[in-house]
Parts: C-alpha cells; structure tokens; sequence
C-alpha cells in the first residue's frame, strides 16, 4: 500500500512539472504547500505518533477495551483543540509564517512572496485534517491495521493531480487550484479512515479532560519526540529557507530531488520503522529484550537490503530519472541538470534518512525520548554548518550535500547509543550479509553503467522511448541485484523476522 501511494505521489509530481514547470509560481506553491506538511511530519506523524503508539500499546497490553477507548476520546480532544487554535492563528498570520520559511522571498517583494502567503492560507487548515488523519493512523497501526494508514495518502496524490489537470484552467493563476487539492485532500483523507476505526468500535469520541493520565504522558513524550524524530524534516525545510536566496527555481529543484528520494525512503524506511514500532513497544512492556533486540536487527537487515541499492541506483540514474519523469511540458534542460545534482546529493543520505527512522524507534518504544534530542541537536547544528560552508560554492546542491552528511553524524549517534546501552545487539550472521550485499551492489552498478548511456539521448528522447529505456534499466539492475543475492546463498528464511 505505501508502494502505491509512493509510486502515485511519482505521478502527482510528474504532473505538476508538466502544468508547472520550475518557476517562480511552482517555488510559491511549494513552499506553501511544504510549512503544513513539515508540520504534520513534525507533529503528527512525527512527534506525536512516536509519543502516542508506545502509550497506546501499554493500554492495549496491560488495560481493557474500555480503558484504550477512554485514552483515544481524551486525546482527540486535546490534539483537535489545539490543532484548530493553531490553524486558526496561522491563516490570520499567513504572511508572517511565509516570510519565516522564505525570507528571500519577502525581501525580494516580489510576486512569490504575494502567491505564497496567499496558497498558505488555503493550504494551512490541512494540517489540522491530517493530523487527526495520522491521529487515526496511529490507532490502526497499534492494531496491526498497517493497509488502510499506508493507503491513505493515495486520496492525497489523487486530489493534486485532478486539481492541475481538471481545476486549474479555472483558477487566475492556476497554480491557487493545487492550494485548493491540497486542503480537498486532507478532508478525503480523515474520512476515509473513520469507518474502519468505527468496526474496531475505537471510534474516537473527544472528551476534554484536562488531567488525564495517559494524555499527561503522551505530552510529557510528546515535547523532546517534536526534535528528536525530525531532524531530518528540520533540515529539509532549512534548505528550503536558504534556497529562497538563491537563483529563481532553486526551491523547485531541491523539491522534486527530494520527491525522488522520499520514493525510497516512504516505501522501506518509514514503512519498516511503523511496522516495527508497535512490536518493540510491546515487548518493551513485556520486558523482552532479547526479542526487542532481534526485531530491531531484523529492521536494520531488510533496510540495508533495499537501502543501499535504492541510494547507489538514485545517484547512478539522477539525470535519466529526472528527464524521464518531468522533463516535459514547462520542464527545461537547465531544470533537469540541477535537479539532477541536488538529487545526487541527497541520495548521499538516503541510507542514513532510513537508518534514522528505524534507529530512533529504538528510543521512542522504550518512552526515552530525551536522547534522540540530544543527538538532534548536533546533527541540527551540524547541518547549519555545513549547509554555511557548502552553499556559496554549490549553491541548491550544497544544501541538500550538508543536509544528507549531517544525517550520517545522526544516524551513527543513535546507533552508539543503542549498542554502548545494550539495549541493542548484534545478532549473527552480519560478516555475510554485508559480503553478500557488497557483491550485488557492484554487479548492479555494472549493469547500469553498461546500459545507461549519455545524458544528451535522455533530454532529446520521446516520452516513451525514455519510459522504455528507464523500465529496462530498472528491470535490469533489480534483476542484477536480485539474482546476485540469491547466488550468494540469499535465501527467503534469512528475510524473516
């Protein structure tokens, strides 16, 4: 389901540089779009959900029915209070919040400044639907109900592309039509989940109670998981402030890169870090550590398997991929070559984003949630550096360069951390693993450097012939690798939790 979801916000995106391009007006909408988005990933489906799932399944473990359905009414109550004061102050305040995320913008006064402050007061109240959406979401995950979470942003992919296609020749500019999809979006969503929340009979049913227990707990976790679990966002959005300095379009380079790279990093990363999050807060509850080790190796294994190759194959296939998927309609050559090299630069961190998802639920399933900060705030300050350092020579790209490397220092801390506590263990059979994975890794790279061919024959190429060539390189790689592995003694048992 997430595979689906991911391959169709590809399409969404495909669509939008056909209608759009990389202009001023797509660099408007893109940061409207990117203040309620980081902040449903800051708050919902980040802090929130990493604090609210490890409570939720003691509830589930240790208390009734009755005892789970008091927990989730109580908490609809306080997180739809405060998402509808927030929603409220930022749409009052839309040109404010858009001359923080884009202060090149409100210095230059120029139109973007103007679009984007006015996209955000549409855009914005879907933070609200969607934070009760991911609301809903944790529930299901907690219940092992993992399709219907991972389905829904499908709505959201589906909505954008009948906006730009069907809305937009009605709208002046008709960019304001893909402002309008997203708050659309975010209404379909919530809905579609209701249903399948109302058969678990957890339906929520918001009942203010300012001193509740569990929903004191879910805060007190809540406040150091906001950094802790989204470094990575806080950085990503970084880039965007700093590219709204920079050359017309730079804002839209980094975004469709980094479309590229969430492909990947959704469809493994995040999904293996849900799927395993309920199970280690579990056994964390259960006082299972050798279980809760064994999981979180198993988690660290499957996202190597894929993480590596998916990196190697971005950074190998930057250029083609970019031309194949948006080089068409307002797309131009100049927009492919830049996106293709903050691509490349991203996908320098796409193993590290990975690691940080699964690491760090190493911490937020046993409730520590002091420590992901700690190590937040140097990857943080890391990146800051760096991103200082390594923009004036490289512009766009050596924002999205500082952004993958402070990643590695993020990564690596949270994965001292875990084994300097014991709380993590190697298990056996890491020395082949890794033996077997170097090897289809370079026989994949192989294969794809034999067929990919130059840049020139991408940018010239029909739309199907580049579709053709692009499916054969995939085929071919995945083949490579595949085939590789399983001469290597790779076997379906090995893939087990």
């Amino acid at each position: 389901m997430t595979m689906i979801s991911r391959v169709l916000g590809l399409a969404r995106d495909v669509v939008i540089a056909n209608y759009f391009g990389a202009g001023g007006h797509a660099d408007a909408f893109f940061v409207a779009f990117k203040i309620p988005n980081f902040m449903r990933r800051l708050f919902a489906e980040g802090a929130f959900s990493q604090a609210f799932v490890p409570v939720l399944s003691e509830y589930r473990t240790q208390r009734d029915l009755a005892a789970v359905q008091q927990l989730v009414n109580r908490v609809a109550a306080s997180l739809g209070m405060t998402l509808i004061m927030v929603t409220i102050l930022v749409v009052l305040a839309a040109p404010v919040l858009a001359a923080i995320f884009a202060p090149g913008f409100y210095l230059a006064d120029d139109e973007r400044f103007h679009m984007a402050s006015q996209m955000l007061r549409i855009t914005f109240p879907y933070l609200m639907l969607i934070s009760l959406t991911a609301f809903c979401g944790a529930i299901l995950n907690s219940y092992e109900r993992f399709a219907v979470p991972a389905f829904t942003p499908v709505f959201l992919n589906l909505s954008l592309i009948v906006a730009a296609v069907f809305l937009s020749p009605m709208f002046d500019p008709p960019i304001l039509a893909l402002a309008w999809g997203v708050l659309m979006a975010g209404v379909v969503q919530l809905l579609f989940q209701l249903p399948f929340l109302a058969r678990m009979r957890l339906l929520p049913k918001p009942e203010p109670v300012l001193n509740d227990e569990g929903v004191k707990r879910i805060l007190r976790l809540m406040v150091p998981a906001l950094f802790g679990v989204s470094v990575a966002q806080i950085n990503l959005m970084l880039d965007t402030i700093l590219a709204s300095f920079l050359q017309n379009g730079s804002v839209s380079w980094l975004y469709y890169s980094d479309r590229l790279v969430e492909l990947p990093l959704g469809v493994f990363g995040i999904a293996i870090a849900t799927v395993i999050l309920p199970s280690l807060s579990r056994k964390h509850a259960g006082k299972n550590a050798l279980e809760f080790s064994q999981t979180l190796d198993w988690g660290l294994r499957m996202l190597l398997l894929i993480g590596i190759p998916a990196a190697l194959a971005l950074m190998v296939l930057a250029g083609p991929l970019i031309a194949t998927l948006f080089h068409y309609g307002e797309m131009t050559d100049r927009d492919v070559y830049m996106s293709a090299m903050s691509l490349r630069a991203y996908s320098v961190g796409l193993l590290a984003f990975m690691l940080i998802k699964v690491l760090a639920s190493g911490y937020f399933s046993r409730q520590d949630m002091k420590t992901p900060v700690r190590i937040g705030i140097w990857a943080m300050v890391a990146n800051m550096v760096l991103n200082l350092i390594l923009v004036w020579p490289l512009d766009h790209v050596g924002l999205a360069l500082a952004t993958s490397l402070s990643a590695f220092l993020n990564a690596g801390l949270l994965l001292h951390g875990l084994l300097r506590s014991d709380v993590y263990q190697w298990q056996p059979g890491w020395g082949v693993a890794l033996s077997r994975m170097l090897v289809a890794n370079l026989v994949m790279l192989a294969s794809l450097f034999w067929l990919i061919g130059d840049i020139q024959v991408w940018l010239q190429g029909d739309m199907w012939s580049k579709i053709w060539h692009m499916t054969l390189l995939v085929m071919v790689g995945g083949i490579a690798y595949l085939l590789t592995l399983v001469l290597c003694g790779l076997r379906l048992r090995h893939l087990r939790a």
